[in-house]
């Protein structure tokens, strides 16, 4: 379970960032009072334009930043004062999110898992896993820095889930990949949900979207501007798809008030 409460996160800018956006405020706000709830075996969207808030969003879920306001409870651990339980029970899947390039694949799971104390039986068999669904197993003894994009994107997924976490966040999964490995990363979150664990994701490929998702919400500039269940979105539609539906929302509503 994820419980988002009146969310807020602020960044003081200095001079040189004030002149390039402009303003002559001490500080950005870029998340600004949202409230969502995840449920374990569902699948959430957290969908928005570029800059919307998304990943400020994610990375204080995952404990990497603090909130500036505002309450997270994740798997019944507070995100501020339990952040150590909170990283014990989440998996954070995120592009920026750097990788050893000196070890090779093995060991880099191997570190995450000895991190997490996974028991070696547990961590071979979720290993075999892993590598067969994601087609590794030919450059598991290559170093990081040998590896292509999509190659370092299945190790990042991998290292995501060794220790079998309960809550899962996917920050844009299958980007730099082939068409076949995004088809496994969308099976692997189906069974997330199946396991009935609690999975958020963002993506900006709709039809992933279409495919995943049990509920959504939209933010656009720090604010939420929508929330509700995909069936409900598909029923209230004002537009022909779903990509128009989501740029209608962005364009023409205004902030949910918590």
């Amino acid at each position: 379970m994820i419980k988002v409460e009146n969310l807020y996160k602020s960044f003081k800018l200095n001079k040189k960032q004030q002149k390039e956006f402009k303003t002559d405020a001490s500080e950005t706000t870029v998340v600004n009072g949202i409230s969502f709830t995840c449920e374990p075996g569902k699948i959430f969207s957290l969908l928005g334009p570029n800059g919307a808030g998304k990943t400020t969003t994610l990375r204080m879920l995952s404990t990497l930043i603090k909130p500036t306001s505002g309450k997270i409870e994740i798997a019944g651990f507070d995100a501020v004062s339990q952040p150590n339980e909170v990283r014990k029970s989440i998996g954070f899947l995120t592009g920026s999110t750097g990788l050893y390039e000196r070890l090779t694949a093995d060991e880099v799971l191997k570190y995450f898992a000895d991190l997490n104390d996974v028991s070696k039986a547990d961590f071979e068999a979720r290993k075999k896993h892993y590598y067969d669904l994601l087609d590794m197993h030919d450059f598991a003894s290559k170093r990081i820095g040998q590896l292509s994009t999509g190659m370092k994107q299945k190790v990042s997924i991998t290292r995501t889930m060794i220790h079998n976490p309960a809550v899962v966040v996917f920050d844009e999964p299958t980007s730099g990949l082939d068409v076949i490995t995004a088809e496994n990363i969308i099976k692997l979150i189906r069974d997330c949900k199946t396991q009935g664990k609690t999975v958020i994701f963002s993506s900006h490929i709709m039809s992933e979207v279409d495919l995943l998702c049990d509920d959504l919400a939209i933010i656009n500039k720090g604010n939420l501007l929508y929330k509700d269940s995909m069936a409900n979105f598909r029923a209230n539609m004002q537009t022909t798809s779903l990509t128009e539906e989501f740029i209608r929302i962005v364009r023409e509503n205004n902030p949910i008030k918590s």
